[in-house]
C-alpha cells in the first residue's frame, strides 16, 4: 500500500500553511489515486503541548481551524484518506464536533455529523462524477464508516445517473 503522508507542524498550524498538504494531495491525484484504492493519505501532526493540557488534538481550536480551512480548499479529500488507519475518524473530530469517552472513544455530536456526512455525499458525489467515477460504493463505504446505513435508493433519488 502506498501511503503519503503530510507531516504538520505548530508553524503550518498557526500560519494556515496548506502548502506540505496541496504539495502531498496534488501528487497523490497525478499519480492516479482515485483509481489505486492502494494509494491513500495520512497526517502526522506534530503539535506540542503542555503536559498537564488533556485536551486532543482536535480539541485544540488552531488544530481544527487548519482542518476546516484544509476541507474548504479540498471538500472532497476524505475519499483519499487511509480509512484503514482511522483517518477518516480523525478528519471528522477535527470538523464535527464530539467527546471522547475511554471505552467508547469518539463520540460524535449525532446532529452534526449527520450533516456533515449529507455534506460530504453532496460534495463527494459530482466530483467523483467528474473525475469518471461512480459514487455510490465509495459513498456508502464511507457513510458505513461513520456509522451510517444508507439506502442505495438515497443515491437514485437525488443522482439518476449515478
Amino acid at each position: 500500500m502506498a501511503i503519503t503522508t503530510i507531516a504538520l507542524n505548530a508553524q503550518s498550524v498557526r500560519h494556515l500553511d496548506f502548502s506540505a498538504a496541496q504539495s502531498a494531495i496534488e501528487t497523490l491525484l497525478q499519480n492516479g489515486a482515485l483509481s489505486d484504492p492502494q494509494q491513500c493519505l495520512r497526517f502526522d501532526l506534530d503539535y506540542p503541548r503542555d503536559p498537564t493540557d488533556p485536551r486532543e488534538l482536535s480539541e485544540i481550536p488552531e488544530v481544527r481551524l487548519w482542518f476546516i480551512g484544509l476541507d474548504a480548499r479540498y471538500p472532497w479529500l476524505p475519499i483519499l484518506l487511509d480509512w484503514k488507519q482511522g483517518e477518516l475518524a480523525r478528519y471528522t473530530a477535527m470538523l464535527v464536533p464530539h467527546q471522547f469517552h475511554r471505552v467508547e472513544g469518539i463520540q460524535y455530536n449525532p446532529e452534526a455529523l449527520e450533516i456533515f456526512l449529507m455534506h460530504k455525499i453532496f460534495t463527494i458525489a459530482p466530483w467523483l462524477q467528474q473525475q469518471g467515477l461512480s459514487p455510490k460504493s465509495k459513498l456508502l463505504s464511507m457513510a458505513q464508516m461513520l456509522g451510517y446505513d444508507l439506502d442505495e435508493a438515497f443515491f437514485d433519488l437525488v443522482w439518476p445517473q449515478s
